[in-house]
């Protein structure tokens, strides 16, 4: 946990489902990736050869972009980074929070999801809100420090100084609180199918 770092040092955190957040083209390649995009994905690369190899549910997220984004759906920009593999499910949205409008929380109550892995992008955006809403309802969150990114925050008008990616990517983390797990690396997860109950 956030407040105490070293309280469970020796214990690895489990999920039991992993849920990857509008990794899409436009935001990994191109001008338009994000910074420090090449760790990103080889830390989702991690995540889903774990997950996939425990046979927990895995679930992408992908954001539909107005007309004229980069994201705008059916673009080449709008595609998965990552191909779904058979039985896995893809969820889209039109807003930050996953779960707004969506059945996520229907394919993650089916399945008898209690802790879910977060990656994906932007940090303090999509990611975080569809964490945040995961752990209003009751999930439990496990976030790796190098498996999620957004951009530089821009100097505002006002006079303030911007704020690398990779702050603004720590601050987001951070904005989660203590009920969020968050570990440093994606290896330092592992996963187990669900109980059952």
């Amino acid at each position: 946990m956030q407040a105490n770092p070293e309280a469970d040092i020796d214990e690895t955190p489990t999920a039991d489902a992993l849920i990857v957040v509008d990794v899409q083209n436009a935001f990994v390649s191109g001008t338009d990736a994000v910074p420090g995009h090449a760790r990103l994905l080889a830390a989702v690369t991690t995540l889903l050869e774990n997950a996939r190899a425990s046979g927990v549910p895995v679930i992408f997220i992908q954001n539909d972009g107005p007309a004229g984004a980069v994201d705008e759906p059916h673009t080449p920009g709008w595609q998965l980074y990552f191909t779904p593999r058979p039985g896995e499910h893809v969820v889209r949205k039109q807003v930050d929070d996953g779960f707004d409008g969506t059945g996520l929380n229907d394919l993650l109550a089916s399945a008898g999801v209690q802790t879910i892995a977060f990656c994906g992008m932007l940090s303090e955006m999509c990611l975080a809100a569809t964490a945040r809403t995961a752990m209003a309802i009751g999930y439990g969150a496990i976030l790796p420090h190098d498996g999620h990114a957004t951009y530089d925050v821009p100097p505002d008008p006002g006079g303030s100084e911007g704020v690398p990616a990779h702050l603004a990517a720590r601050a987001a983390e951070w904005s989660l609180g203590d009920e969020v797990t968050i570990v440093a690396a994606a290896g330092d997860i592992s996963f187990a199918r669900p109980s059952a109950s």
